[in-house]
């Protein structure tokens, strides 16, 4: 288990009585009731009123269903959306359970979570209950006609079905890049494929294929167009001629002039695997099917991606090539290459083609050489590299393939696997059985008649550690299309994106060209499947969702903001919790002038005092400067100066904040960060010279936003906090909303651990203040391991932990209240990963409640959040100023929950920001799991006014804040074990991978006065 920066709760302490927190209670807290059952009460006329009465809760019903649109006379192509899934009727009360013990709680959670609970209803059938179940005076048992409810597997967990589209917002209309895709209706089959010998190459592989294809495609083959994956999966349009066959095909290497080794045999296998047919497909593209038909999706993905697969380099779900515009030097031996992502999704208006631009960077098909002096910055080349350098080399060309120069009759290529340890003029080895050994340089000299020049310089290895290959760089060429996969320094990234950053309408025109580009009409391949691609990006129905009102403090001549277009300021405002801070200091490690630190500093204070906070105008002691190269020295001695001022002046407390003005050269942040939060106990914030000598004042507004919440204040709240039920599912019950997120080692990186974060919030009702831990977990592991954790001491026994665990007691402590409701925001899973990280986090959850109080079940929603798509929204018409922001995006609040998401299940985009350059990417969350049983509105709307209280800034942020705070939480305790290691903390070593996991390495522990407030930001 990975160490946890923060620790544990006080010994003995673990679940306080009401009362027991720093701030006062506003009620009693009510005796729990186990999962309250939810009525949709239609003589309600105001959202979520009433109160909890016997265990239910009544609410407003779901927004009437709308009649489903008839299918158009299209293949494949399911109904507008029908507001979902009716959920049964409430049975008679039941006699009230005995509580579960911790025990039990993981196995009926996983019996929940599989489907035996909500399935999706068809929509005839789903209208027929909801009206049936409104008529009032009927038997219950009348009432409720046999739905015919869709199975489920049992291979997935059950998500929960969209309860409805929104209502709420302005209706407008903006387009999406999906193209619908429309299929006949075709038997698909699959077959086996076995090649041998075996290649790892995808490419080698197409070409034995294509091989056989050219000559048994009319005969053996039936005439049949096959697609190949590339790997062992082939896919025909009707069956084959055979269930299995044998051929053996030649391939001919045209770079080896030796007619015997350039000839090579190979034989293939084709074997029939499964036949599958459309079916399934259009049954969970109409909602009468739950479990979606990867198999068949992935069929018709693999055909489509067939032909740009022989014409393009790939990369994952994209394809590149130098023919898509210009190629782009980024920097350090690299260069950006244009190209677009593809990929067949099922969604409400049927199949869909999501098609966007992109580009990624590529090694530059230049010499080694020249690639060294790039990528090192080097002037002189004669002289010789150091250890540090050579190992850099090494770590950015390992694997990479290069092609020999060195003779004019034949090219030959490589795969490099290291670099020899002492230069080329020393590096001897065997030339022959009787062990002759030779130089390379003579060796060059005397078979090639080649004089290398760079014989300071290490020769490239290639082959193994046994039989090696050396081979001069000067004599070795970058084969082009070779991406560059390892992490790209701050300069590559700002280069990649200056080359490919585009407004929306350039953005649009470019995937519209792609599309014509790509002729999906004349795609061989996909006329022989019978797929039809629109031509058209999807105009999809959308909403603009109003932004909510913020309060600020009475003093302020503005107490409450309607922020405009995504963005408001602080003029005439002040932060509604203002924080005090009676000590603090100013240390410098730049070469800013003694007098410019002072004016920096006065104008930061006086714009803190300026906006609420109350601030000593004098620091502890006299502002200090230090060099880079003594940062940790400087930092204790500021820290032990304080402390002995504030002794001897009588006063308690310690330092409260410190100010640090960074050295002009990077790579000192991470080092103050760990210092100051694990070793020290400061709570500090660092400026950057540039700005620190010429300070504006949106600057000093926004360092002072994040001192206050440093210092434990609030800088806003939503006005509606304040109102009785305001909120809707938040205020009614005293609700804890966690962020969680975990952050992996940059690509190359084969030994760091993967560092986890959760946040929770700590203030109820207003949900500003988070709190933030962090825990050390093995490399690349998604799954948040120390969520809930059970540990066996000598002494006490079983001793129960984990991060959940411990922010649900800081909640109590702080509010006086437990958490009655949980709502958990969880970045960056993927899709083929859900359900792995629902089940065992959910379970987690559940554990960790249970294990405070028996029988303590809070109910949960549990939403992913994610950025990492390819879906990007436009305005129907660019240019219209009621209908874009100042950068040409779609405005702020701009909600998507019907045509282009899941058939069922519960999800939506929501670009919550305004845009400053480029393309706004919406965020798109997807409710896995949902006791709350939140209307897409409530949901919606929340989501979108927790965005407008992210603390370091007066604007709406792109993702919701506890999930933007985990992430930053997270990239903060990863400087606590990396520092700034631009290298990513490379080790010398050979070419070999690590054996077996590397032991996770735990984190230091962060002070608690640090942990107390939101130092992450």
């Amino acid at each position: 288990m990975g160490g946890r920066g923060g620790g544990r709760a006080p010994t003995g302490f673990v679940w306080p009585p009401p009362g027991a927190g720093t701030s006062t209670p506003r009620a009693a807290p009510s005796p729990y009731q186990p999962a309250t059952a939810v009525y949709h009460n239609p003589t309600a006329t105001t959202p979520h009123v009433g109160a909890y009465q016997h265990g239910v809760v009544y609410r407003t019903p779901a927004p009437a269903p709308y009649a489903p649109a008839p299918s158009p006379a299209v293949t494949i192509r399911a109904p507008s959306p029908t507001p979902a899934t009716v959920r049964a009727p409430p049975q008679a009360a039941a006699p009230p359970t005995p509580t579960p013990s911790t025990a039990t709680v993981a196995k009926e959670l996983e019996q929940k979570l599989f489907v035996t609970e909500t399935a999706l209803a068809p929509p005839a059938a789903a209208a027929a209950a909801a009206v049936a179940a409104s008529q009032p005076g009927q038997p219950a048992s009348e009432k409720a006609p046999e739905v015919d409810l869709a199975p489920v597997s049992k291979k997935g967990l059950a998500h929960p079905a969209r309860p409805g589209a929104g209502t709420a917002g302005k209706k407008v209309m903006i387009r999406a890049n999906h193209f619908l895709v429309n299929v006949a209706d075709n038997n698909l089959f699959h077959y086996d494929v076995s090649i041998n010998p075996e290649s790892k190459s995808r490419q080698t592989n197409r070409e034995v294929l294509s091989e056989l294809i050219k000559i048994h495609g009319k005969t053996s083959l039936g005439g049949k167009l096959p697609a190949y994956d590339g790997r062992k999966s082939l896919y025909t349009a009707g069956s084959l001629p055979f269930e299995s066959e044998e051929f053996t095909v030649t391939l001919v290497d045209p770079e080896k002039k030796d007619k015997d080794r350039a000839e090579r045999e190979y034989k293939i296998t084709i074997r029939i695997a499964g036949r599958t047919d459309l079916y399934h497909l259009q049954q969970f593209l109409c909602g009468r099917q739950r479990d979606m038909p990867q198999e068949t999706i992935q069929v018709l993905d693999v055909v489509l991606r067939e032909s740009p697969s022989w014409n393009y380099v790939t990369v994952s779900r994209s394809f590149f090539s130098t023919t898509f515009g210009h190629r782009g030097d980024i920097g350090e031996g690299l260069e950006c290459w244009r190209g677009y992502y593809q990929s067949l999704r099922p969604t409400q208006m049927g199949l869909s083609l999501n098609i966007d631009i992109s580009a990624t960077s590529f090694f530059k098909p230049v010499t080694v050489i020249q690639f060294v002096q790039e990528f090192l910055n080097l002037r002189d080349v004669s002289r010789p590299l150091n250890d540090r350098d050579r190992v850099k080399i090494k770590k950015a060309l390992r694997g990479v393939r290069v092609e020999t120069n060195h003779q004019t009759d034949q090219i030959r290529r490589y795969k490099i696997t290291g670099l020899t340890n002492v230069p080329m003029s020393q590096l001897i080895f065997p030339v022959d059985e009787r062990g002759t050994r030779m130089s390379v340089v003579q060796y060059f000299f005397d078979r090639y008649d080649y004089k290398l020049q760079h014989t300071n310089w290490p020769c490239l290895q290639s082959g193994s550690d046994s039989r090696p290959v050396y081979l001069p760089m000067e004599a070795c060429k970058i084969v082009e299309g070779q991406r560059y996969s390892k992490k790209l320094n701050d300069k590559q990234v700002t280069n990649i994106l200056r080359a490919t950053c585009q407004r929306p309408q350039q953005r649009e025109q470019s995937i519209r060209e792609m599309v014509l580009h790509n002729k999906y009409a004349e795609d061989k391949f996909a006329q022989e499947f019978g797929i039809k691609v629109c031509s058209d990006l999807a105009l999809v129905p959308a909403r603009v969702l109003p932004p909510p009102m913020l309060r600020y403090h009475d003093s302020g001549r503005e107490k409450t903001c309607a922020p405009s277009v995504g963005q408001w300021n602080m003029i005439n405002k002040k932060m509604i919790n203002g924080g005090t801070i009676d000590h603090w200091a100013c240390l410098s490690f730049s070469r800013m002038r003694p007098e410019e630190i002072y004016r920096f500093t006065c104008d930061l204070i006086q714009m803190c005092n300026a906006t609420g906070m109350s601030v000593c105008p004098r620091p502890v002691v006299d502002i200090r400067t230090a060099t880079p190269n003594n940062i940790e020295h400087a930092l204790r001695d500021v820290h032990r100066r304080t402390a002995e001022l504030i002794a001897q002046q009588g006063k308690r407390g310690q330092l409260q904040l410190l100010v640090v003005i960074l050295p002009e050269v990077t790579g000192s942040y991470g080092k103050i960060k760990r210092v100051c939060e694990t070793d020290l106990g400061i709570v500090s914030q660092c400026c950057l010279p540039r700005h620190a000598s010429r300070p504006n004042k949106q600057y000093l507004e926004n360092v002072a936003l994040k001192i206050n919440v440093k210092a434990g204040g609030r800088n806003t709240v939503l006005e509606r906090a304040f109102v009785r039920n305001g909120i809707p599912f938040v205020s009614e019950v005293p609700t804890i909303i966690f962020g969680a997120d975990v952050t992996h080692p940059p690509p190359g990186e084969d030994s760091a651990s993967s560092i986890a974060a959760v946040v929770a919030s700590m203030d109820w009702p207003e949900i500003t203040k988070y709190r933030g831990l962090v825990s050390a977990q093995p490399h690349r592991q998604e799954i948040i391991e120390d969520l809930f954790s059970v540990t066996k001491d000598p002494k006490k026994g079983t001793v129960n932990g984990g991060m959940i665990r411990e922010l649900l007691i800081a909640f109590r402590r702080k509010t006086g209240r437990r958490p009655e409701r949980i709502i958990f925001y969880r970045d960056g899973v993927s899709e083929g990963q859900f359900s792995h990280v629902l089940l065992h986090e959910m379970d987690a959850l559940r554990k960790a409640c249970a294990s405070l109080e028996e029988g303590y079940l809070p109910p949960v929603t549990f939403v992913v959040v994610q950025k990492r798509h390819h879906t990007r929204l436009f305005p129907e018409v660019h240019g219209k100023r009621e209908m874009t922001d100042k950068s040409g995006n779609i405005l702020p609040g701009t909600v998507v929950d019907l045509m282009i998401c899941h058939p069922t299940e519960f999800d939506f985009y929501l670009c919550s920001h305004a845009g400053i350059q480029g393309t706004s990417r919406p965020t798109h969350y997807h409710v896995l799991y949902d006791e709350n049983h939140f209307t897409a509105d409530a949901l919606q709307s929340l989501t979108n006014n927790l965005c407008y209280t992210y603390a370091r800034c007066t604007r709406a942020v792109s993702v919701v804040p506890p999930a933007y705070y985990a992430h930053l939480a997270a990239f903060r305790a990863r400087y606590y074990v990396e520092g700034d290691s631009s290298d990513g903390g490379s080790t010398p070593g050979g070419g070999v991978a690590r054996e077996g996991p590397a032991e996770v390495r735990q984190l230091p522990l962060i002070k608690e006065n640090v942990k107390d407030v939101m130092f992450y930001c």
